[in-house]
């Protein structure tokens, strides 16, 4: 059975978020920069770099950048800005050595995509083989508690001749945030669904795996993180 992240992540995803864009990429970035938590010279591993917009802003700022993804088009979106290693592969099973990476960071909600915890679980433990000893995970979330506050059921957007309507909800287990995405030009509708895991949990699953929590922030400004941030972005160390 095909999982819905394997249809989704194509030319249209694309478009859906044109507005998710290397300006904002740059933002995140430098305030990890500023936080230390990557530094120039460093060996990063993008997980789930998607277009590679996130890997150019490392780039640009003198890591040494590998991008890993599924999709066979945002590899190809990403290899077209040049200046990286891009490699296609299962965040779950990761095709490098043990201890090859300083940092690995999975940023822009690019996890929880899994059914079971356990498979979400995998991810944390090649995440922590891949990195060396004092390296560092940076995870950048959606916050659990302020999306349940805050969910908005129904938007739409023009693009161009093209409408989007994003239906949300939660799922009756409430352990998931569902969107369905319908594209007006061609009735085709896609699906996105992400674990709405707490803080407490993800830093309970990744001291399971060797990794020790050490910071977690609430916006890309560099708030202090609380129930109503608008996000969940954390540092974790391999000890």
């Amino acid at each position: 059975m095909t999982e819905w992240f394997e249809r989704w992540f194509g030319e249209e995803y694309l478009y859906v978020y044109l507005h998710r864009d290397a300006e904002e990429a740059e933002r995140l970035v430098a305030l990890l920069a500023a936080r230390g938590w990557f530094a120039a010279d460093e060996r990063v591993l993008d997980l789930a770099c998607g277009g590679g917009r996130h890997a150019e802003a490392l780039r640009r700022r003198g890591a040494r950048v590998t991008g890993l993804d599924l999709s066979v088009l945002l590899l190809n979106t990403a290899r077209r800005r040049g200046g990286c290693c891009y490699v296609r592969g299962d965040m779950r099973s990761l095709p490098f050595a043990d201890g090859a990476f300083d940092v690995v960071v999975n940023l822009f909600t690019s996890f929880g995509y899994f059914a079971r915890d356990g498979e979400h679980q995998r991810v944390l433990r090649a995440v922590t083989r891949v990195l060396r000893r004092g390296g560092r995970f940076v995870l950048d979330y959606l916050n659990a508690p302020a999306l349940r506050a805050g969910l908005v059921p129904r938007d739409e957007h023009a693009f161009g001749d093209t409408v989007v309507v994003q239906e949300r909800s939660i799922s009756p287990d409430g352990r998931f945030v569902q969107k369905s995405i319908h594209l007006s030009d061609d009735s085709r509708t896609f699906t996105e669904r992400v674990r709405l895991y707490e803080r407490g949990e993800l830093e309970r699953m990744e001291r399971e795996v060797g990794l020790h929590p050490v910071e977690a922030l609430g916006d890309y400004d560099g708030a202090a993180h609380d129930a109503r941030s608008p996000r969940l972005i954390m540092m974790a160390e391999k000890r």
